[in-house]
This record gives C-alpha cells, structure tokens and sequence, in this order.
C-alpha cells in the first residue's frame, strides 16, 4: 500500500516515519510544510495528480492552544478547511483516510470518561477548529477513521514532557496545574496501533471517530511529579489552580477519553500512560547522552 503521512516532521509523523522502516510492504511517503502548503489547494491538487496514495494519515495541525485564539484564520484553515479538503480528494479517489483530532472537542464539565458518541462543547477557538475539521471530513463521504487524542507528547519538538525535562534543570521549583485531568499519550503508542491497524482498515467502507490514548488518568500536576520522579530531579513541583494561571484558551477541565470501542474492534492492548512515559525519558536521556 502507499500511504501518505502529511504533518511529517511533527511529532507523530515523526514516530511513524521510525515504525515506518519495518513496516512490510507498506511504502510511506512524508510530508510537510517545507514539501507542501496544503492550505493552497491548487498546490494540493497537482501534488495529489501526481501521487495516489491509498491511505492519507493526516498528522498536519495548528496546535498552538492560545495563540489560536489570535491566529483564528490559520487555525481554521489547518484544523478544518485542510482536512475537509484531504477528505474529498480521499472520497474522489477511494483513499482512506486516517485524521487526528483532539479531547478538546468536549467542554471538561463532565466526570467520567468520554465516548465517541457524547456531545462536543469545544471551549477554545483551537478545539472549535478542530470539530469543525470533524464535521468538514463528516461531509465528505469519505471512508476513513477520525481518531480523538490527548496530551501527546514524545523525544521529539515542543511538549509538556520535554520541557517539564528542560526546566526541571533550569528553576528549583515548577508550578503546574493539579484541575486539569486527562490521559498523557505517548506519540509512539499510538504511531504504533496506526501502523499495527493498517492491513485492516482498508475493509472499512465509512468514516468513523475513535479515541485512543494511554490508559490511566493524571492531572498535569501528576504528569509533572512523575518526570520529576523517573529522572530523579531535585526540583519542587507545587500543585496550583487553572484559576491562577494565566492562559488566553480554557482547558477542559476533565477529557479522559473512553476508548473501549477501539479496543472491541482492533483488540489493542493500550499501554498505561506511566509505563510509556518511562520508556519516552530513557529514550530522550539516550539521545542526550550521544550528542
């Protein structure tokens, strides 16, 4: 199969172009910026008259939480008009389709975890964009799968892990927000279901929404102490408040995502979100170390 991953250098595409090395017969071509603006569609057209993929997984996003609030356009052209727009090239030449979107699309004022069917309240112009990127796909009759994440991080780029590693080296003591709870996802878990999936998601004749994330729950906070902990720094970390944080976009307060229904039709045992992130900050440590 030819499968095209756009958003490439980020940091899922970057874990699939890893995978993508002993990935059998599959031929994955990468993609992003520097190759192409997918914003321009003319562009995007002849880019897609010269290939045919036969799986598009569509890593590319605007993610930048707050800035988005300010930089609506942008948002809105990469969240939701780019992958309205990959999703009818995928139903006018029988490609499928695999989109990432985000826990965000739900509004955090619930307790337990959220299913693939629960009303979506986004609370932010980033999670509004990213629905609307949602409904844009939902129009075009495309078959694929739009997978729900959360609190990705890996070894490579800007995180929440990285550069809790990066300032735990840099202050003695870190405030970090204890409100917030989620599910910390390992970009590499679930660059490894995607490609794991691949043989048998062709069979799959509409588009449907998934969640994937490592299992447990943490709050920020959480998340914090345990690098802290695994890495052994003696930096302090002090559990504050959303409300005294200064942030333009609101967080959900609450987006554990429920992933039983991807777990009934793929059989993916699903990594518990500690165990990876010991795996991700041996991996980090191990790069530092050679360089």
């Amino acid at each position: 199969m030819q499968i095209l991953v756009t958003g490439g250098n980020g940091q899922l595409g970057r874990e699939i172009r890893k995978l993508s090395e002993t990935a059998g017969d599959h031929h994955f071509t990468f993609i992003d910026i520097n190759d192409i603006d997918l914003t321009d569609t003319d562009k995007t057209d002849k880019f897609f008259q010269c290939n045919s993929p036969d799986i598009i997984i569509n890593c590319a996003a605007y993610t930048a939480v707050d800035k988005a609030e300010q930089e609506r356009e942008l948002a809105l052209k990469m969240n939701a008009e780019v992958p309205g727009y990959l999703a009818k090239i995928c139903s006018r030449n029988g490609a499928f389709l695999i989109h990432l979107s985000t826990d965000y699309v739900f509004s955090g004022n619930g307790c337990i975890p959220y299913t693939e069917t629960d009303p979506t309240d986004p609370q932010g112009y980033y999670a509004s964009s990213k629905l609307k990127g949602e409904e844009e796909i939902l129009k075009q009759n495309a078959r694929g799968m739009i997978i729900r994440t959360s609190w990705l991080y890996s070894e490579f780029g800007t995180n929440f892990v990285r550069t809790i590693l990066r300032k735990s080296h840099e202050v003695e003591e870190l405030k970090v927000v204890v409100d917030q709870v989620g599910s910390p996802t390992y970009a590499y878990d679930l660059a490894a279901f995607l490609v794991q999936i691949l043989p048998e998601i062709r069979k799959q004749q509409s588009m449907e929404i998934f969640h994937y994330s490592n299992e447990g729950v943490a709050s920020w906070y959480d998340l914090a102490r345990a690098i802290i902990d695994i890495t052994s720094s003696p930096c302090k970390v002090v559990p504050v408040m959303t409300s005294e944080i200064v942030q333009a976009a609101r967080r959900p307060s609450f987006s554990v995502l429920d992933k039983q229904k991807i777990r009934n039709r793929f059989g993916v045992e699903i990594p518990y979100w500690r165990h990876s992130l010991g795996i991700c900050l041996e991996r980090i440590l191990n790069m530092k170390s050679t360089e």
